[in-house]
């Protein structure tokens, strides 16, 4: 017995997609615009979801229930998993000071807030993104910036639109090798024209950034830092990307950006420093106004233990991601659960594949290999050197647990809303709706995978939901394939930044519990303008020459 997905269940496709985006329009609307919890939000949208999706598409009850199941075990594992031990490791480093010695040692490599933002949120940031992802970065640069001092609102606005360049080549390439696989792109030639279209924007980025929190005026000042760590990042993005693979970009690139950024300021101060830890214009945003604190100087032995801990989880993560260690890891226990009832029942049907295909229901529970096991084990090991006694880090452990326990409930509701769109056929209609464009479907491609990301909190997710249909797409029109693959995941890097599931990790990691909506607020007009960039340049890659030169080169 099979249920076939339905794309058009009204028979009329502008009624059917105003449906199928009412989930989204009471998720975003009530933390936007009611200022609603976010856990309560986040019920309301999967409420609307399951009322859609039995009612309007004719989905069985039993499956769309379940289908919401299976995301609720995911928003468990991995990502709740990430941020439960993120905000583990963070709580140790307060609790023994260690946190007050780091913050201390960078304001000796720079005291200048914009010049923090850019060697934490932007080069650090694309570190963890390149070796993990899924909320990692986040969670990470969010709660360095909180204990910098840095405003609720900026630490987790900034976190968020810095952690967009790097999402394409996340988790050692995740995305972009999940959409070559399932959809039967080359890998290489996606790598290749992707990493052509973010080397813009990875110049680009680090002056948004800096401008968002400072303004225009507080941005030229440190123009030559920004462009440093822009191109430093860029240009190993572009080659690595084009002539290895997509595995390593991120943490090669952010590598050389973070030491090309430090040596820099070794010979270089802008005139001015600046110390305001708000956002510009946002300065009551919870911040502390304007301080200007002279950092402590530490031994150098404080200095090292301060940095432990954030060292051991870079390494641990590192090594986690890597293919051989995840699949040894997986050897060793990674159970996988069919969901009873759901796997292998829903027809995915054309337009969207060539031919109709049922759609795997499963969920592997890979505790071992899992991000947060890595950031656990970390903890654990940075604990321990710090000399914290077992009985110390099951408390703190516990408290942390109390800490992040709605942030977690809001995580499991929102990967059951994401899941339950795509098993019930919801997200598709959407996307359907962007490719009815005709000439300009370049454009408002990319924004169908700016919409992927938002609605489903990953770029892997994005490109597996939305891949097969920019390929038949593109191929109706007369446009590359490759391109529109690419930019599905190239668009999806600037949705990351408003998905439900990132804005709670922010609030949760700079501990801003019930301002969801404030961060949304903040970081919707980026997402926006910046998706809305990579349609422009996507276009003209489609049309315009020379940039068209930019795709026809990109071949293994």
């Amino acid at each position: 017995m099979t249920w076939p997905q339905v794309y058009d269940p009204l028979g009329n496709m502008y009624i059917s997609t105003v449906l199928a985006a009412l989930p989204v329009v009471v998720l975003l609307g009530s933390l936007g615009l009611l200022h609603a919890k976010a856990h309560v939000a986040a019920a309301a949208g999967l409420l609307t979801a399951l009322l859609v999706a039995v009612f309007a598409y004719q989905m069985p009850a039993g499956l769309a229930g379940r289908a919401a199941f299976l995301g609720g075990l995911t928003g468990l594992l991995p990502i709740g998993w990430i941020v439960l031990n993120v905000i583990f490791i963070h709580q140790l480093t307060l609790q023994n000071g260690s946190f007050a010695i780091l913050q201390d040692s960078i304001g000796g490599i720079t005291e200048d807030r914009r010049l923090q933002l850019l060697l934490i949120a932007f080069a650090f940031g694309a570190f963890f993104e390149g070796a993990a992802g899924f909320g990692t970065p986040v969670a990470v640069t969010a709660a360095i910036l909180i204990g910098l001092g840095f405003s609720p609102l900026a630490a987790s606005g900034l976190s968020l639109i810095a952690n967009t360049a790097p999402v394409a080549f996340g988790a050692l390439g995740t995305p972009i090798i999940t959409l070559a696989t399932v959809h039967g792109y080359d890998a290489h030639v996606l790598s290749s024209i992707i990493g052509r279209q973010l080397t813009l924007f990875s110049v680009l980025v680090p002056f948004w950034l800096v401008w968002a929190f400072a303004g225009r005026k507080g941005m030229w000042e440190v123009w030559p830092a920004i462009l440093v760590t822009g191109l430093s990042f860029a240009i190993p993005q572009f080659l690595v990307s084009n002539f290895i693979g997509p595995e390593l970009v991120n943490v090669i690139a952010s590598v050389v950006s973070m030491v090309a950024l430090v040596g820099f300021l070794r010979v270089w101060r802008p005139r001015t420093v600046w110390t305001s830890v708000s956002l510009k214009g946002h300065e009551r945003d919870g911040g502390l106004g304007h301080v200007a604190t002279k950092p402590v100087q530490h031994p150098r032995a404080a200095v090292i233990r301060a940095w432990l801990p954030w060292a051991f989880l870079s390494v641990f993560v590192f090594i986690w991601g890597l293919p051989p260690v995840k699949a040894f890891l997986n050897g060793i226990f990674a159970p996988a659960f069919p969901i009873p009832g759901l796997h292998d029942v829903i027809e995915k049907m054309p337009p969207v594949v060539p031919e109709p295909r049922r759609e795997a229901a499963v969920y592997t529970f890979s505790l071992l290999s899992a991000t947060g096991t890595a950031i656990f084990t970390a903890a654990v090991v940075g604990g321990l050197v710090a000399k914290y006694r077992a009985r110390a880090l099951l408390a703190t452990y516990w408290r942390t647990l109390l800490v992040v326990k709605f942030s977690l409930l809001t995580i499991v509701l929102m990967l059951a809303l994401g899941t339950l769109t795509r098993y019930s056929g919801t997200d598709t209609t959407l996307g359907l709706a962007f490719a009815n464009t005709g000439v300009l479907y370049p454009f408002f491609g990319t924004l169908m995978g700016w919409l992927g990301v938002a609605l489903t909190g990953s770029d892997t997710s994005s490109n597996v939901l939305f891949g097969g249909m920019q390929k038949v797409a593109a191929q109706q029109l007369g446009l590359d394939p490759n391109l529109m693959g690419a930019a599905n995941s190239t668009g999806g890097v600037m949705g990351k930044m408003i998905d439900a599931q990132s804005i709670v990790v922010a609030s949760t990691a700079t501990r801003w519990f019930d301002h969801e909506g404030d961060i949304l607020r903040y970081v919707f007009f980026h997402s926006i303008a910046l998706a809305c960039l990579v349609g422009l340049l996507v276009t003209l890659q489609a049309y315009v020459w020379p940039f068209t030169a930019l795709v026809g080169g990109a071949h293994p």
